[in-house]
């Protein structure tokens, strides 16, 4: 069994408030965290992922799509979209990514 706390997992190599929380050969959980108005542009990869908003609001951008997201919502990409997060609120965002490989 291994343990991983937000303050013992190790931060994401990006200017932004993520934590590897687990990381194994076919999924890898990240937690992030925005501050209000922070986002992560539009960006692909060449991997399936699934987002669970934990706290705040925000919006999620699929290619040329904005979709709101609140609290206990679930969504599914697939690889090599274009995707991006956004904190419109002003209050913190806190998002699963469920990175499947």
């Amino acid at each position: 069994m291994k343990i991983t706390t937000l303050e013992t997992a190790e931060k994401v190599p990006f200017n932004l408030d993520g934590r590897k929380m687990y990381s194994g050969e076919k999924v890898e959980l990240v937690h992030i965290a925005l501050s209000p108005k922070e986002e992560i542009a539009l960006h692909s990869n060449p991997f399936d992922v699934i987002f669970f908003v934990v706290e705040g609001e925000g919006e999620l951008l699929l290619e040329d799509l904005s979709n709101k997201i609140t609290p206990s919502t679930t969504v599914y990409i697939e690889k090599d979209k274009q995707r991006g997060l956004r904190n419109s609120s002003n209050s913190l965002l806190r998002v699963l990514v469920f990175k499947i490989f």
